[in-house]
């Protein structure tokens, strides 16, 4: 009978969660989690632990949490005392040096949620989406000192729908590497590598908030793009009589306008409709102004009868 596995986690944010938990569905033994240290959230900024720790606790596990490897001898000693066969890398956010990297007898095994090696980096998925992709998926590759450029143990490919989301990607691509990475800690010695091809390169940059403000003289399909793309973060957004707005979900109209970009053309209890680029029309179908919460447009619209011939701007 083989040995059990000797295993270490090493994840942060929900994704992470959602593949640690099916590791643990399936009983195998997970003797250490690294994830980063607690960061403050919410209104009240409280520090506040990682899906990721918050799950490791509730399953009795070891949770360390250390600011990072490269100048904390200390950290790598630690990891170096357990002596694991494996450690298995989810979104962790912190740069892994070679001396971290050396450490497990199989290796390090990073579940990245792109097929490699387009959208190396830190926001595959929301890229994806922004790009208009087709197809996404989930490579399962073996770390080196590299940005996304070890070899590739395990693909999967997922097709996006019309109305995919940054957040329903997610959901998808992460119950795909909760999957594979089971098939993979099953029989690591099945899976042989492959070096990445060198065509096809591209990284998916950090997203920043301020590239979701919307312009509206681009058309409705890349406008209809950034708001699936940007949500559920940052979020597009645009300003109406100096209030925010956020948009949630809109639909590309059939017709053309010929009023200028950001002018609201028409409104009715289901959408809200938006002069764009090129004659272009985007109906909003879910809205959020700031201070509130998310609604559709017959919410919206309640104590505001007439908003046709205003204009949304991009401050």
């Amino acid at each position: 009978m083989n040995k059990p596995l000797k295993i270490v986690f090493a994840g942060t944010p929900e994704i992470a969660r959602m593949v640690l938990n099916n590791i643990l569905a399936h009983d195998f033994k997970v003797d250490l989690v690294l994830t980063q240290p607690d960061r403050p959230a919410g209104r009240g900024m409280k520090l506040t632990p990682s899906p990721v720790k918050q799950l490791a606790l509730a399953n009795g596990i070891e949770v360390f949490q250390p600011l990072g490897f490269r100048k904390d001898p200390l950290a790598l000693d630690k990891i170096r005392q357990l002596a694991p066969d494996i450690i298995v890398v989810v979104a962790y956010g912190l740069i892994l040096p070679q001396a971290f990297l050396d450490i497990p007898r199989l290796g390090c095994i990073n579940i990245h949620v792109s097929l490699l090696p387009r959208w190396r980096g830190a926001a595959p998925i929301q890229r994806a989406v922004l790009a208009g992709d087709k197809v996404s998926g989930v490579t399962i590759m073996q770390m080196d000192a590299g940005l996304d450029t070890g070899d590739m143990l395990i693909v999967e490919s997922c097709e996006l729908t019309e109305d995919e989301t940054s957040a329903s990607l997610h959901d998808k691509l992460a119950q795909i590497g909760a999957d594979k990475i089971i098939e993979f800690l099953a029989n690591p010695q099945k899976y042989l590598p492959i070096k990445q091809s060198d065509d096809g390169v591209c990284y998916a940059h950090k997203l920043e908030k301020e590239e979701a403000r919307i312009d509206w003289s681009q058309s409705a399909i890349i406008i209809q793009r950034n708001i699936r793309g940007y949500n559920p973060f940052p979020g597009a957004f645009s300003y109406l009589d100096g209030v925010l707005h956020k948009f949630w979900v809109a639909e590309i109209v059939n017709e053309v306008s010929e009023l200028d970009s950001g002018v609201i053309c028409k409104q009715n209890k289901n959408s809200l409709w938006i002069a764009c680029g090129n004659g272009s029309i985007l109906a909003i179908t879910e809205i959020q102004e700031a201070g509130s919460k998310k609604k559709n447009i017959s919410q919206y619209l309640q104590g505001k009868p007439n908003l046709v011939g205003k204009r949304f701007i991009s401050e």
